[in-house]
This record gives C-alpha cells, structure tokens and sequence, in this order.
C-alpha cells in the first residue's frame, strides 16, 4: 500500500487534532449557549451601570440566541457582585458587567475586597464610557472653568468644596485629578451617592460637585446647576455643547471617564470566551445600540481595544490619583 503523501499526512492529524479537541471541550463549551445568561451588575438598578448592562443584555442575548437575564447584586462599591462573578463556574453562564470602581480602584482603597480583578476574571472587552461633569451651584456665582481656577487660586485651600457620591469612588479621584492639574485645593466631601449631593449642589449647600454625565445633566438642561465642564480631553458627542475642561488653560491634563466592560470567571473555556468578544465585537458595530447608549450619556468603545491593557493602564492612572489624594486602604 502507497503511504499517504506527506501534505496530505500532515492535514489529516490537523483535523484529527481539532476534532480531539472538540471531544475533549466541556459539552457546555462545544454547544454554548443553550440556557439562560446571568448578567451581574454590583449596584442596584437605575444607575449607569444597570443602565448599560440593560442595553448591552438585549444585543447580546440577540446574537447568542439565549436569554440574557440583568441580575442587581448591590454592595460595598459594586464588590459583592464583582466576587460572585469571581467565584462562579467558569461555563459562561454567570457574567459581569463590570465598571471602573469594582474593577480597579476598589483593591486600592479596602483590604477587604479579594478577588484580582486581573487574575480572577476573564476580561471580554470594553463597551463604552462616560465622562464626569464638575458642576457649580448656580450660589457660587461661578459659570466657567476660568472661573472656577481664579476663584480658587484667590482663596486659602480648603475655602471650597466638591462633593462625590463617597470616598474612593470615580468620581472623588476626578475631583482630586482637577485639584492636581490645577494646583488648587477644593476639599471632598462624600455622601452616601448621588441624590443627596444634587440636593445640596441645587441648594447651595455645596460649592461644587462631580457628577457622572448622565446624572448632572437632567439639572443642567433644567437651569438647576451650572455645568463647567466634562473631564474627558474631547467634548461629548451625548453634550456637544457643553465644554472639555481641558479646553480652558490650567486644565489640559484633565482626562479620566467611567467606562463599563464584560467579564466573565477567570478560566473561561476559549470557544466559550470567543463567542462573547465576538457578540460584543458585533455590538459595537450597531448604530441601535450606538443610539441608545449616547441617550443613555455613553459613548461606544473603539473596535479592536485590548481589554487588559486598557485596563493596566486605567490601573495606573487611578493608583497615582489615590497615592496623590492620601487614600489609605481600610
């Protein structure tokens, strides 16, 4: 008998490889997905985050034929719902959506979060981002960003406040950014999230506040508060109208977001993880969806981003601001 020719030989154990392979896959790998998704978001729905895991649930629940079920796991900064992912059975079927706070700053700031956001999750891709708005009391008597830095720059520090939604969250370290870049010194104040900032922001009772896009919006356009500015280096397609900080002088180096991403357990199977970056890949490239997230105040990722190095690199932006702000991990 001839012996087979030797391209032909080496086609023949390629295929005999791969279909080894797919023997060898988890069934719930080879024929992923056949049952319902959960979809974890760490904070209780009606915020950006719950927000974007909505949109984001119904487009991939379109181009992987299966339910995709938004299940709120509230607590400690989005960290309760972040380890249960953590924790889950790296099938696929437990999911993350996860956002800035949860995923990088929280290990910095609390001793008590114990899952590695790089080592214990399988990052999928970035979905999309928002900038955050430096908002005045209309009482302050401030209208710009050049008003904010000579009024500052006159007055001993600590004269002025901004207020977040707490301690270590998005939006006070973009509040500590604005004091590095401009070498002013407004003190933080924390509340326990955003309502009762915007109360005492309309009221008077606070100088200034730092707000997702999204939430100080509805009072700008309402004449209720004053917005200075966006904290990304480019205006907001969702706001064009509204100013980049970083246009006005003293400023320029202002440039931070909160952006929203996909994560599933550390040790997903490949083909498992390979059908999610595709369906958001897909996503991303909706004009629907492009809409519906820039109502929402977000704006999609670029194609193509690299999720980990991404994050490494909002990684180290947000431990310089923690290190600059004096944050201990409690």
């Amino acid at each position: 008998m001839k012996s087979v020719p030797h391209p032909l030989r080496g086609a023949l154990a390629a295929v005999c490889a791969a279909s080894a392979l797919t023997a060898a896959l988890p069934a719930h790998a080879a024929g992923y997905p056949d049952r319902a998704i959960s979809l974890v978001v760490g904070y209780p729905a009606g915020g950006s985050v719950d927000l974007t895991a909505r949109l984001f649930g119904e487009e991939l629940a379109k181009r992987l034929g299966q339910s995709v079920v938004v299940e709120n796991v509230g607590g400690a900064g989005g960290t309760i719902g972040a380890q249960r992912v953590a924790r889950a059975a790296p099938d696929g079927y437990t999911l993350l959506l996860g956002s800035t706070n949860e995923m990088v700053i929280a290990r910095m700031i609390n001793n008590a979060v114990k899952y590695d956001s790089v080592k214990d999750f399988s990052a999928l891709g970035v979905i999309a981002s928002q900038p955050m708005l430096l908002a005045a009391s209309k009482n302050s008597g401030v209208k710009t960003a050049a008003d904010y830095l000579q009024k500052l720059r006159a007055a001993a520090p600590g004269s002025f406040n901004y207020g977040s939604s707490g301690v270590g969250t998005t939006l006070h370290l973009a509040g500590e950014m604005i004091n590095q870049a401009t070498a002013t010194r407004a003190e933080h104040v924390p509340y326990r999230g955003v309502s009762p900032l915007v109360t005492d922001l309309m009221s008077g009772q606070l100088d200034f506040g730092m707000l997702v896009l999204s939430s100080g919006l509805p009072q700008v356009r309402g004449d209720k508060i004053v917005a200075l500015g966006v904290t990304e280096k480019k205006r907001s397609p969702v706001a064009p109208d509204l100013p980049a900080l970083a246009e006005t002088p003293g400023f320029e180096s202002v440039d931070i977001s909160v952006w929203f991403a996909l994560y599933g357990p550390a040790g997903l199977p490949e083909p498992v993880a390979a059908k999610l970056r595709d369906a958001l890949a897909d996503t991303l490239k909706s004009e629907q969806f492009r809409v519906k997230m820039q109502e929402a105040g977000g704006v999609l990722s670029q194609p193509g981003l690299d999720p980990v190095a991404y994050q490494a690199e909002e990684t180290r932006k947000y431990g310089a601001l923690v290190k600059a702000a004096k944050i201990e991990a409690q």
